[in-house]
C-alpha cells in the first residue's frame, strides 16, 4: 500500500479511468475466445455444444471475477493474483502464482498471436499475397500444395474430404518458424514501452472497431440462416455429438474439457486487475472495470458461437482463423475483409493487454526482490517497465513462432485456472483472519461465492488432458527451483526477516 502511494518518474503512472478499464477488459476477453478458439473447441470437444462450455466457463469467471474485484479495489497493486496471494497467503504462495502467471499472460500472448497470423496469412491471400510454408506456420504444422498454393491442411481438409482427396497424396510442406507471429509480437511490445496511456488509447480504439466487426458478423451470418434455413438445422444437428468413448470427446464431457480450454478467453477481467496501480480511482473503478467486460463479452461470445456453428459444420472449424472460414460462406465479400481485419484489431488489443499484465507482474516480482532488479526499472521519459515489456515480448514472440496452437491454449488454461483458485482462496482466508480491513467492494454471499470459484476452477481443470497436468507440474518445480536458488535469498520479506532476527 506504501508502493502504491508513491510519485515520482521512478512510479508507474496513474492515467486510466472507468472507460479505459472496461475497454482494457474486453480488449482481452474480445479476441482469442470468438476469433480463435470458438472453431477448434467445437471441433474437438463439443461441436455446436461449444455454447454450453461458454455459459459453463462464464459462471466460473462470475465466481472468481466478484474475487478479484474485492482484492483489485482493496489492494490496488500491479501483480494481480501474485500481490494478492503475498498479501494473504504468503510469499511461496505469491512465488507460485506468479511463476503461474507466466503461463496465463505469456502463452496467453503467445496462443492469440498464433490465431492473429492465421488472420494476417488468409488476409494476405485475398490479396494474393502469400509466405513459403516454411514461414507461415510453427514446427509440425503442415502445408498441402491444392489448386495450385500452399494451403495449411487444417484450413482444406473438410474440402479434400467432401472430394474424397486423401491429403497424403498431395505434395506436403511442414512449417518451420512463424515469421508473422514473431513480427506481431515485437511490434505490440513496441506500443507498451512508449507508454500506458497511449497502449490503453490504442486499445480502445480497436475494442470499438472489433465490437462493430462482430456485430456486423452476427448481422450477416444472422440474414444467411434466416434466408437459409437448412444451414442451422443441419449444422445444429445434434447440437451436442455423442461422446466416442473417450473423455473429453464430445458429451458432456467434451462440454468440461471444452470449457476449460477456452476457458483462457476470460481472462482479460483479471489482466484489467495487473492495471491497478496506474488506475485514477481504483476502489471504484476496479470492480466496474473487472465486471463490466466480463457481462458485455460473455453475452457476444454466446451470440457468436450460435452463428458460427449454424454457417459451418463443427468438423470443419479446427483452423487459428475460425470467423475467417464462417463469413467466407455467407459469400458477401465485403463482410468478410471487415470480419478479417476487425480479427486482426481485436486480437492485436488482447496481446496489448495480456504482454501489458505479464511485465506488470515481473515488475512486482521484482520489487518484492524475488527477481532481478531490472525487471523493476521504469524508464524515465515513458514511465513504463521497459526492461520488462521487452524481455516479456521476446520470449512470448519466440513461444508464438516455435509451439503449436493446441498446446499453447492447453498450458494458458490451467495457468489461468490455478489463478483463479488461488485468489477465490484468498479471499476466503483474509476475510476470517482480518474481517476488520476496509473493502471498498465486497463479493457478495462469502464464503460460498470464493468456495464455489474453487470448486468450478478446479472442475475445469481436472478436464484437461493428462498431458497438460504433466507440464504444468514441470513447470512449477522449475519455478520453485529458481525460488529457492534465487528469490528467496534475495526477497525484501525475508532480507527484513533477517535483519530483525539478528536485531533480536
Amino acid at each position: 500500500m506504501n508502493e502504491a502511494a508513491e510519485t515520482g518518474s521512478s512510479t508507474l503512472r496513474r492515467s486510466l479511468g472507468a472507460t479505459n478499464l472496461i475497454s482494457l477488459g474486453i480488449g482481452a476477453i474480445i479476441g482469442t475466445g470468438i476469433f480463435v478458439l470458438t472453431g477448434p473447441a467445437a471441433a474437438r470437444y463439443a461441436g455446436p455444444g461449444v455454447v454450453y462450455c461458454f455459459i459453463l466457463a462464464a459462471v466460473g469467471c462470475v465466481f472468481a471475477g466478484l474475487c478479484y474485484a474485492e482484492f483489485a479495489a482493496m489492494i490496488p497493486i500491479a501483480g494481480s493474483a501474485y500481490t494478492y496471494g503475498y498479501a494473504t497467503l504468503g510469499e511461496i504462495f505469491a512465488w507460485i502464482i506468479g511463476w503461474d502467471l507466466v503461463l496465463e499472460y505469456a502463452f496467453g500472448a503467445a496462443t492469440v498471436c498464433s490465431g492473429w497470423s492465421g488472420y494476417v496469412l488468409s488476409l494476405g491471400q485475398d490479396f494474393g499475397l502469400r509466405l513459403p510454408p516454411e514461414l507461415a506456420g510453427t514446427p509440425g504444422s503442415t502445408f498441402v500444395l491444392w489448386q495450385g498454393h500452399w494451403e495449411f491442411l487444417g484450413r482444406v481438409s473438410g474440402k479434400l474430404m467432401e472430394l474424397h482427396i486423401d491429403p497424403a497424396t498431395l505434395p506436403q510442406r511442414h512449417g518451420v518458424f512463424n515469421l508473422i507471429a514473431f513480427l506481431g509480437i515485437m511490434a505490440v511490445t513496441a506500443i507498451l514501452i512508449v507508454g500506458i496511456k497511449e497502449s490503453a488509447n490504442f486499445n480502445s480504439f480497436i475494442v470499438v472497431v472489433k465490437v462493430i466487426v462482430l456485430l456486423i458478423f452476427l448481422y450477416i451470418g444472422g440474414l444467411m440462416l434466416l434466408h437459409h434455413p437448412e444451414l442451422p438445422s443441419i449444422n445444429w444437428h445434434p447440437f451436442l455429438p455423442a461422446n466416442t468413448g473417450k473423455f473429453g470427446s464430445f458429451g458432456w464431457s467434451g462440454v468440461l474439457r471444452g470449457a476449460g480450454v477456452i476457458f483462457f478467453a476470460y481472462i482479460g477481467f483479471d489482466a484489467v486487475s495487473t492495471a491497478a496501480q496506474e488506475a485514477k480511482n481504483p476502489k471504484r473503478d476496479m470492480p466496474m472495470g473487472i465486471l463490466g467486460s466480463l457481462v458485455i463479452c460473455t453475452i457476444l461470445y454466446i451470440l457468436v458461437a450460435l452463428v458460427l456453428t449454424g454457417l459451418v459444420n463443427y468438423r470443419d472449424l479446427n483452423v487459428p482463423d475460425s470467423l475467417a472460414v464462417g463469413i467466407d460462406v455467407t459469400g458477401v465479400r465485403w463482410g468478410s475483409l471487415l470480419v478479417k481485419f476487425g480479427a486482426l484489431g481485436g486480437l492485436t488489443s488482447t496481446m496489448v493487454v495480456m504482454l501489458l499484465g505479464q511485465s506488470r507482474v515481473f515488475f512486482s516480482m521484482s520489487k518484492d526482490g524475488l527477481l532481478p532488479k531490472f525487471f523493476s526499472t521504469v524508464h524515465p521519459r515513458f514511465q513504463t517497465p521497459w526492461i520488462s515489456s521487452l524481455t516479456v515480448g521476446l520470449v512470448v514472440a519466440v513461444f508464438a513462432s516455435t509451439i503449436p496452437l493446441d498446446a499453447l491454449g492447453e498450458m494458458t488454461s490451467i495457468g489461468t485456472l490455478l489463478a483463479f483458485i488461488i485468489v477465490c482462496a484468498g479471499v476466503w482466508v483474509l476475510r476470517r483472519r482480518r474481517p476488520d480491513l476496509p473493502r471498498p467492494f465486497r463479493a457478495p454471499f462469502s464464503p460460498v461465492t470464493p468456495i464455489l470459484g474453487i470448486v468450478i476452477s478446479l472442475a475445469m481443470m481436472v478436464g484437461l488432458p493428462w498431458e497438460t497436468w504433466a507440464r504444468l507440474i514441470v513447470w512449477l518445480i522449475a519455478g520453485l527451483l529458481i525460488y529457492v536458488s534465487y528469490s528467496r535469498r534475495h526477497s525484501k520479506v525475508q532480507l527484513a526477516l533477517g535483519e530483525e532476527v539478528a536485531g533480536d
